[in-house]
């Protein structure tokens, strides 16, 4: 309904909303030239780069409906991890590296116990981020296991875990399951464009602005964005990109 809200409020000031994939992008020479999954090619003096990042999923069925119903299962602490079905309960976070322990040491604020559950016998995560988050009198370790099941019909109840040394299995009863192990930033339509990306497929921009290294085309929120992921943090660099996207109009006399 949001989104819906958003849409119609653009299109009051006259924003056109093609309902289409792009498929590629011709940044070569001016106007750059957008090819949609149907239809003409859209031409433009400017465009900003917005398609986000998607969160990596363990692969469960049960996992992506819970997440998707509100049924206990989420991708990101910060938003979920303070709401009412997660208070003093036990929480499990699904991870090894900065991400997994800053998501653990969030919810160990809300949650009486919080179990990470890695499938290695260490971790990728910084040395003073394990200090600071395994310090943490309610926060415990899984280690060597991986999920192979989501328990739960209309809420988690648990998840089964497989050891990954000793093929054990076992269930955990936890309330909540939040998956940290990456994104992956919708990039892929950028290859052989020119653009510049870092190791992690994220759109580099120049300094604290939204430009890229293509002059006219810029970049906002999650695709640009490895470390703060949230929706106001990607509101305010859409407005950022807005302000470079009309500056770079109007110097160019568009």
């Amino acid at each position: 309904d949001m989104m819906a809200m958003f849409q119609k409020q653009a299109e009051r000031f006259g924003t056109r909303v093609v309902g289409q994939d792009i498929i590629t992008c011709d940044f070569s020479s001016k106007p750059f030239t957008l090819t949609p999954s149907k239809g003409e090619p859209i031409k433009a003096h400017t465009v900003i780069l917005a398609t986000g990042a998607t969160a990596n999923w363990l692969g469960q069925e049960n996992e992506l409906r819970l997440a998707t119903t509100g049924g206990g299962v989420s991708a990101c602490a910060v938003c979920d991890g303070a709401l009412p079905a997660f208070r003093d309960q036990h929480l499990a976070v699904v991870g090894g590296g900065d991400t997994a322990m800053e998501e653990a040491a969030y919810l160990a604020k809300f949650g009486s116990k919080v179990t990470v559950i890695h499938r290695r016998d260490e971790l990728r995560a910084s040395k003073t981020m394990q200090e600071r988050t395994l310090g943490l009198p309610n926060v415990e370790m899984a280690w060597n296991k991986t999920v192979i099941e989501v328990l739960g019909d209309e809420t988690i109840t648990g998840v089964k875990l497989e050891d990954t040394v000793t093929g054990e299995i076992s269930e955990l009863a936890v309330r909540g399951l939040f998956i940290a192990i990456g994104h992956t930033p919708a990039t892929k339509f950028l290859d052989g464009t020119g653009i510049e990306l870092d190791d992690s497929k994220y759109v580099l921009v120049k300094g604290s602005g939204t430009a890229t290294n293509i002059d006219g085309v810029f970049a906002a929120g999650d695709v640009s964005d490895s470390v703060y992921r949230q929706a106001i943090t990607a509101a305010g660099m859409g407005c950022k990109a807005a302000l470079d996207a009309e500056r770079w109009l109007a110097h160019h006399d568009l």
